[in-house]
C-alpha cells in the first residue's frame, strides 16, 4: 500500500570551506625531458570545475617519449575549457590538432605573434607526418601496417578558428574573474611569453608563474626576459639548468667554423630550427658580411617554414629589436621555396652555406642533406641548438659514425660542430640571473622542462645555495594540490 512520505528535512548548509576554491596542478609533459610541455590546471569549487591546459606540447626524441604522443589523456579533451600557450614551438603547441581532434573545442589564447606563427608551425608539422607515413608505406620500412601520421593538415585548420591573441601585459579574466592571466615578454622566440596566472580564492589570491622557454639576455634580436618578483608557485624550464652555454664572442666563434669549412673546399650545412635560430643566424650573417668578417660565398635558406617567419618579423616590429623593413636580407643571400630547388642543391659543389630544417634533424628538408652531405669528408655539418635525447641531431653531437634515414645507415664522414652560443635557451647562469629577481622566494617551485641531470643540478642550486624552500622535480602524470580552501 502507498503510503505519503513524511517531508525530507533539507539537509544542513555546508561549510564555507567545502564551497572554497581547491587548485591542483598535473604535469602531463616536460617532467624529466623537455619535450611535451602540459600542465593541467584544475579550479575545483564543489561540483563544479575549470580545467586549464598551459601549453600543449608534442613529445620528441626518444621512442619512449614519442610513444606518449597516441597515448590518451588522463583528462578528457572536452573537458577542458581554455588552453594558454606561451609559444610556437613544436613542443609546446604541437599537441594541439589532436587535442581538438579528440574533443576539445574550448578557447585558445596566445601572443599575437604566436598566432601568426602558430598556422605556420602546425601546418608544416603535419605536413611532415603525412608526408613521412606515406614514404614509411610506400617503402615499407615501418612497423605498422599502415603508417599513419598523428594529425592532418585538416586537423590543424579545425584549430585555428578556436585561437585568440592577447598583447603583452594585457590581463584576460576567466571564470567570472576567478582566473586571470596575463603574457609578458619570455625573450626566447618571436612572441614567446612568461604566463602570469592569479587565482581569485573567496578570501585569498594567489599568484602562478608559468616561465615557458626563457631566452637570452643582451640577444641581438629579440628583448631580454622580463623579470618576474613574486609568485606563490613557480615552473621554471631547466633546458640548460647544468650548464653555462653562452659564448664570450659567438661572432668569432662563427666566422672560425665558416672560414675552417669553407676553407676545405667542400659546403656548411647547418640544422637550425625554423624559429629563432635560423632567424638570429642570419641577422650575424649579414653583419659579419657588412663588416667584411666573412667570405662572400652562396647562402642559401632552404626552409619554407623558416623564410616565412622571418617574413612575420617587420609585421610584428614591437617584439624584437631589429625594427622595421627587411631586416635580413644581404647579397648572396637566397630563399629557396621550391622542392626541385632544394633537391639541386644537393649536386653543386664547392664553398657554400646551406641553412636547414629541423634544428634537431629529426624532419624537413634537412633530411635530405644529410643523407647526401654527411658521407662526404669535404663538408662540415654545423649544430646550433639543443639535441634532445633520442634525436639524430643528438646522436651526430655524440660522435654517431653512422646515422639511420630512409631506411638505411648512412655513414658520417663530414666535419660535425656544434655551436651552444646560438641557443635560444637561457643558460643556467641567465636562469640563476632571471631567478634572482625574486624578492621572496616562491613557496613551491617545480623545475621542469630538463633532462634529469639538468633539472635536478637546478634545483639542488635553488635549495641549497638559494635557500628557496618546497623546490620539486616532478614525475610525468603527477598531480599536486596547490591550494585548498582558497
Amino acid at each position: 500500500m502507498y503510503e505519503a512520505s513524511t517531508p525530507a528535512t533539507p539537509p544542513p548548509a555546508p561549510p564555507a570551506a567545502a564551497t572554497r576554491l581547491k587548485v591542483s596542478l598535473q604535469f602531463l609533459g616536460a617532467a624529466h625531458c623537455v619535450t611535451g610541455s602540459k600542465y593541467l590546471l584544475t579550479l575545483a569549487r564543489g561540483r563544479q570545475r575549470q580545467q586549464v591546459l598551459i601549453d600543449c606540447g608534442l613529445f620528441q626524441g626518444l621512442k619512449e617519449l614519442r610513444l606518449r604522443n597516441r597515448e590518451p589523456l588522463p583528462v578528457q579533451p572536452a573537458e577542458i575549457d581554455v588552453v594558454v600557450l606561451t609559444h610556437a614551438h613544436i613542443d609546446h603547441c604541437g599537441y594541439l590538432p589532436k587535442l581538438v581532434r579528440d574533443g576539445f573545442q574550448g578557447r585558445i589564447f596566445c601572443t599575437e605573434p604566436t598566432v601568426d606563427l602558430l598556422s605556420i608551425m602546425l601546418l608544416d608539422s603535419a605536413k611532415l607526418q603525412e608526408e613521412e607515413a606515406a614514404f614509411a608505406n610506400a617503402k615499407g620500412f615501418s612497423h605498422h601496417h599502415p603508417a599513419t601520421p598523428l594529425y592532418t593538415q585538416a586537423d590543424v585548420l579545425r584549430v585555428l578558428p578556436l585561437v585568440e591573441s592577447v598583447a603583452y601585459d594585457a590581463p584576460v579574466s576567466l571564470f567570472a574573474d576567478a582566473l586571470t592571466f596575463c603574457f609578458r615578454d619570455a625573450g626566447h622566440i618571436l612572441g614567446s611569453a612568461i604566463a602570469e596566472l592569479t587565482v581569485q580564492g573567496a578570501e585569498q589570491r594567489k599568484q602562478l608563474v608559468f616561465s615557458g622557454d626563457l631566452g637570452r639576455y643582451a640577444s641581438p634580436v629579440l628583448h631580454d626576459p622580463t623579470a618576474i618578483t613574486a609568485a606563490d608557485v613557480l615552473l621554471v624550464e631547466s633546458t640548460y639548468g647544468d650548464r653555462v652555454t653562452r659564448s664570450q664572442d659567438p661572432e668569432a666563434e662563427l666566422v672560425g667554423v665558416v672560414h675552417e669549412a669553407l676553407a676545405r673546399g667542400g659546403m656548411l650545412v647547418v640544422a637550425a630550427f625554423a624559429v629563432g635560430r635560423t632567424q638570429t643566424l642570419l641577422y650575424y650573417l649579414k653583419k659579419l658580411r657588412q663588416e667584411g668578417r666573412l667570405l662572400l660565398v652562396p647562402v642559401y635558406v632552404d626552409s619554407p617554414m623558416g623564410i616565412r617567419v622571418s617574413d612575420l618579423y617587420p609585421r610584428h616590429p614591437g617584439a624584437h629589436r631589429l625594427g622595421h623593413g627587411n631586416v635580413f636580407d644581404f647579397s648572396g643571400l637566397r630563399f629557396v621555396t621550391e622542392a626541385s630547388e632544394s633537391k639541386q642543391l644537393n649536386e653543386k659543389k664547392g664553398a657554400a652555406i646551406i641553412i636547414s630544417a629541423s634544428g634537431m634533424c629529426t624532419g624537413g628538408r634537412i633530411i635530405h642533406h644529410l643523407y647526401h652531405h654527411l658521407p662526404r669528408p669535404e663538408d662540415t655539418l654545423l649544430l646550433i641548438g639543443y639535441q634532445a635525447e633520442g634525436t639524430r641531431g643528438r646522436d651526430l653531437q655524440d660522435g654517431a659514425t653512422t646515422v639511420k634515414m630512409f631506411g638505411e645507415l648512412v655513414p658520417v664522414r663530414c666535419q660535425v660542430r656544434h655551436l651552444d652560443g646560438f641557443s635560444a635557451h637561457a643558460d643556467r647562469q641567465e636562469l640563476l640571473r632571471w631567478l634572482g629577481n625574486f624578492t621572496v622566494a616562491p613557496k613551491c617551485t617545480f623545475v621542469v622542462h630538463g633532462e634529469p641531470a639538468a633539472a635536478q643540478a637546478l634545483a639542488h642550486t635553488l635549495r641549497e645555495k638559494s635557500g628557496w624552500p618546497n623546490v620539486v622535480v616532478p614525475d610525468y602524470l603527477e598531480t599536486h594540490v596547490l591550494f585548498e580552501g582558497l
